[in-house]
């Protein structure tokens, strides 16, 4: 027994620090890779996969020669299959790759002056029952939604977001994203995310935030129109029913590169009784309100 253990120790490579170092990597990449295909559609595509290559495995061990042959022709083209069926894991993957500092190049919010504009519509807004979805760029850009929505390229203001959301208005559906402190564009197309773990009660512009959430690392804010509720998604996660004040410390948090924290769409939490107001003092809740 103990000659059988040396000699398969022996016909092992031996582990060196190069060797280790490629381990990490190699599980740091598998790990994000099945991080980000958790709860989506790939995941069960993913399964159906791994239980072919077993039933190959096994037409193999057992003789199946038919079955094998039919399997074995097909091997050479599941890589081109992959790329088609993983194509937006893969973007995922390659986006949280570039996100890191190295590659950023400054496209964050920079004075409070422009978050301020936007609680301050956020508060007439939800007090209107208007509904809106703003996008707020990080490091990833999002070129590619504002250039489907109308380009504005203009000061974030308070009047303006109201203009861009006023009820029958040519720019109130789709989002408007904010790029550094203006507001780049209006009435642009998301897409919507096909997490399947997400509540079906959610409405367009809930699966529009989550969808370019779970595409870059933007932080956007909903408006209910139904509700008049504000809620938040970030890193494909929504938060709902939050303050004037959580929405702000959520954003700040955010622009500073910390994964926001707090209450999620799925989880059983109780409203606050009061809210913020913007002069200072605090009103009542009125989805509190009996």
């Amino acid at each position: 027994m103990n000659s059988f253990f040396h000699e398969t120790l022996a016909l092992m490579p031996r582990l060196n620090l190069t060797a280790g170092i490629d381990i990490v990597l190699v599980a740091c990449l598998i790990y994000q890779f099945f991080q980000i295909i958790r709860g989506r559609r790939a995941e069960r595509i993913l399964g159906g996969i791994i239980l072919v290559m077993l039933v190959y495995l096994g037409s193999i061990y057992f003789g199946l020669e038919l079955l094998r042959s039919i399997l074995g022709n097909a091997i050479p083209y599941t890589a081109f299959a992959l790329i088609v069926v993983f194509q937006s894991e893969i973007r995922r993957v390659l986006a949280r790759l570039g996100k890191a500092r190295l590659f950023a190049f400054g496209s964050r919010m920079q004075n409070r002056a422009g978050l301020d504009e936007i609680l301050l519509a956020l508060d007439v807004l939800q007090r209107n029952r208007v509904g809106a979805l703003l996008v707020l760029e990080r490091d990833i850009g999002l070129r590619t939604f504002t250039e489907s929505g109308v380009q504005l390229d203009a000061y974030i203001s308070r009047d303006l977001i109201l203009a861009i959301f006023q009820f029958g208005g040519a720019l109130h559906d789709g989002a408007a994203i904010l790029h550094r402190d203006r507001i780049a564009a209006a009435s642009c197309f998301l897409p919507l995310s096909m997490n399947p773990s997400v509540s079906r009660s959610l409405g367009t512009r809930h699966r529009a935030a989550l969808g370019v959430t779970e595409e870059s690392d933007a932080i956007a804010i909903i408006v209910s129109e139904e509700t008049g509720r504000i809620s938040t998604a970030a890193f494909g996660e929504l938060a709902t029913g939050l303050t004037l004040a959580e929405v702000e410390e959520r954003v700040l948090r955010h622009m500073a590169g910390k994964h926001p924290t707090g209450r999620g769409a799925d989880m059983n939490t109780t409203q606050s009784l009061l809210i913020p107001r913007l002069d200072g003092r605090t009103e009542v809740n009125p989805e509190t309100r009996p």
